[in-house]
């Protein structure tokens, strides 16, 4: 007969089994949003499994903008080879990038991360902060390789109204969640958060940016800014890899909280995007009054809109322009594999800590 302290122990341990067996069964009730019942440092086992492939993705493409020669660049920027409306494509772009990078990565950091409640999930928002952190410093080492004037570049959102239009459009939807007391406990809440991620990945990074890269990689198609062109092409690589992720999140959301999703919320989610195609096009006119490497502002307008469209499919929403694609090698961009550069110039190849070499 087990005398009374033996008994005790016997019991403490069966319940700490029992509380732990308990813990385990509640992995299973991970979400999202709102969720009480698991801890959300409790990374395995993984419920979502979309998400760390996203994060093994996006280590896979590491990548520094001081590994990516400038000297071609500096030489042609130096020069008399630029017309003045192909200067102002890339220092409108550059203006626009070196900001709308920072705005994201804030957003990641100072709203998402907090109300997200899923471990997974918070494991590659950690890894995209730190890539809109490299993609920062990309235009920081393009203006300071260039010589450009600093002030002139990274202020060009509280100078140049198409850029300063979509700043504030992005912010207005941070405005909310940045609130000490805002909670996604309520429909009201959740609503919020999600117009924020509808906000972030399917219009910052998966229509503004677009324009952006078209107009850039544009220059490296045509063997100019090569340098500036070859970063770009990672940077595309990563925003893929964003957008996807961002979709899986905000289509992981609706699925788990139905009653979000009301056809006046899908109303106003469509006003939004309507908004920023419209946003985007007055950027592009902005970018490109006259014509050059191909472009014309009539061009994007067929682009953002067909992008809009593909970007309205994938989180469930019925198209609304029938635009066509003008620009079909950005496709044949986005497609190719990772180990080649886009047009060939040379070979390039992303680096992991599986194959650094260490002296």
């Amino acid at each position: 007969m087990l005398d009374f302290e033996e008994e005790k122990t016997s019991c403490d341990s069966t319940s700490a089994m029992n509380e732990s067996a308990t813990k385990r069964v509640r992995v299973s009730e991970k979400r999202l949003i709102n969720c009480q019942t698991v801890d959300v440092n409790q990374l395995m086992p993984l419920k979502y499994k979309w998400a760390w492939e996203h994060y093994l993705n996006g280590c896979s493409n590491n990548w520094m903008p001081t590994e990516v020669s400038m000297a071609k660049d500096i030489e042609l920027w130096k020069s008399d080879q630029l017309s003045s409306a192909e200067r102002l494509v890339i220092m409108r772009n550059l203006g626009f990038f070196s900001t709308a990078e920072s705005l994201v990565g804030n957003n990641i950091v100072l709203a998402i991360f907090k109300h997200v409640t899923n471990p997974e999930v918070r494991q590659y928002l950690l890894r995209q902060g730190f890539e809109e952190a490299i993609h920062t410093h990309t235009f920081h080492y393009i203006v300071e390789s260039l010589a450009l004037d600093q002030g002139e570049v990274f202020n060009m959102y509280n100078e140049i109204p198409a850029i300063r239009a979509k700043d504030d459009f992005e912010m207005n939807l941070t405005e909310a969640i940045l609130a000490p007391d805002f909670t996604t406990k309520t429909q009201e809440g959740a609503q919020k958060f999600l117009e924020n991620l509808i906000g972030y990945y399917i219009i910052m990074e998966g229509i503004f940016f677009y324009s952006g890269f078209v107009m850039m990689l544009s220059f490296h198609r045509q063997n100019k800014m090569t340098g500036i062109g070859e970063q770009f092409q990672y940077i595309l690589r990563d925003e893929t890899v964003h957008l996807n992720f961002g979709i899986d999140l905000i289509n992981g959301v609706k699925e788990e909280n139905p009653e979000l999703w009301t056809e006046n919320f899908q109303n106003h989610i469509i006003d939004l995007i309507k908004q920023a195609v419209e946003l985007e096009v007055t950027y592009a006119q902005d970018c490109l009054p006259k014509g050059i490497l191909g472009l014309s502002a009539p061009m994007f307008r067929e682009y953002v809109q067909y992008i809009a469209d593909r970007r309205l499919e994938r989180i469930g929403l019925k198209t609304l322009f029938k635009s066509k694609n003008p620009f079909p090698w950005m496709s044949e961009t986005i497609d190719l594999g990772k180990e080649k550069n886009f047009f060939e110039t040379r070979v390039t190849e992303y680096q992991s800590a599986a194959n650094l070499v260490w002296n």
